[in-house]
């Protein structure tokens, strides 16, 4: 067996390396990068993919995250209401610039924002909701957005991890996310489902005066150059990842594909393990799997040391709440405050995933696992 990857970025890279070398060598033939042709062609192409007005492209998710929330003019104290089970880069921005976390716990099943304590967690300081879409599905934005819009609270999509799902509506209508809320985030880290070869992030709204102000706010406050009319930050999507990015934008939808039927695989032959319960798709939305992630009932980190010896990598997301992480906790939370996530903390495991797994290598994966429990 050869060596497995959790996310195999060379394998792409090899399928793609014409198309790719073709568009990195025109960034390079035009000494364009920064804001050059190659960030708007992209900026246009990811908003027609995602049937949304504006895209402003900016340095990297984090950045998205904190920007989106600057736009919204939010005071020091004001509270933003999102989960403790995620990317710490969530809650980084809100502490970064001076808000308060109220966080809601998640399903138990999804890993999402519960919706059905977000309405007791609002409170007359509640500025902002931020809902994250984990391991490649939605947080079930119909009702966080009719709980928002009763309270008047705008809500930011963390969609870093699910570009290119769609949130299915009770009435049937689909709609990407990221495009549901106000705003939406993403990431493209190497390893997103769409991402490039170093740094990068965008944020979508369909709003005119939220896009104009996100621009400013990410070009130093700036519209007119020297004229600074919003306190801002340096965050811009260089050239040649907005040409790698495009390339792979043509690719999504089969990125998502691959992605799906490997996860039907690990799903068909890891249902009836004893000790694991597999992944539970959302009635509300399509799943591109940006993780395969299991629930692990008896002795998670055996497992994951087992599969690691024989070459089989895995990775835990994530291992401590955020309520619970030294720089987040002021005193103010305690073990017990948020059960899920701190069970899920000690069940999840994440199997290899990514577009380029064969049937060969999960079959392997499979059998080590199964030789495990059984």
């Amino acid at each position: 067996m050869p060596n497995i990857a959790m996310v195999d970025l060379q394998t792409q890279y090899q399928k793609l390396k014409p198309a790719m070398d073709k568009a990195i060598e025109a960034v390079l033939h035009s000494c364009q990068f920064i804001n050059g042709q190659a960030v708007k062609d992209f900026s246009q192409h990811l908003a027609d993919y995602l049937n949304v007005k504006h895209v402003i492209p900016c340095a990297n998710g984090t950045d998205a995250l904190q920007i989106a929330l600057m736009a919204l003019d939010l005071q020091p104290d004001d509270e933003v209401i999102t989960v403790p089970f995620t990317f710490v880069a969530t809650v980084e921005v809100i502490a970064l610039l001076r808000l308060k976390p109220v966080f809601v716990d998640v399903n138990p099943c999804t890993f999402v924002l519960n919706e059905y304590l977000l309405e007791q967690a609002i409170t007359p300081k509640t500025k902002a909701i931020i809902p994250v879409h984990l391991f490649g599905q939605a947080s079930n934005m119909e009702a966080i957005m009719r709980i928002a819009k009763k309270h008047s609270i705008p809500v930011v999509e963390d969609n870093a991890q699910a570009i290119g799902a769609d949130y299915i509506f009770s009435d049937g209508k689909r709609q990407k996310l990221g495009t549901i809320g106000e705003i939406g985030c993403t990431s493209f880290f190497p390893s997103k489902n769409l991402g490039c070869y170093g740094d990068g992030g965008a944020l979508f709204t369909n709003d005119d005066h939220l896009a104009k102000k996100l621009n400013i706010i990410a070009n130093h406050g700036s519209a007119v150059r020297y004229h600074h009319s919003e306190v801002g930050v340096n965050s811009r999507l260089d050239a040649i990842q907005a040409a790698i990015l495009d390339v792979k934008l043509k690719e999504l939808d089969q990125f998502s594909a691959a992605r799906q039927k490997a996860a039907a695989y690990y799903s068909a032959h890891l249902k009836d393990i004893p000790n694991i319960t597999i992944p539970k798709l959302a009635r509300y939305s399509t799943h591109v799997f940006h993780q395969y992630t299991l629930l692990i009932e008896r002795d998670r980190d055996g497992l994951s040391n087992y599969l690691n010896s024989v070459g089989i990598p895995t990775g835990i997301y994530y291992p401590i709440p955020l309520h619970l992480q030294e720089a987040y906790n002021n005193g103010q939370y305690k073990a017990g405050d948020y059960p899920v996530s701190e069970e899920l903390a000690q069940k999840v495991l994440s199997l290899p995933m990514h577009t380029e797994l064969t049937e060969e290598t999960q079959h392997f994966i499979i059998q080590h696992i199964k030789d495990y429990f059984l």
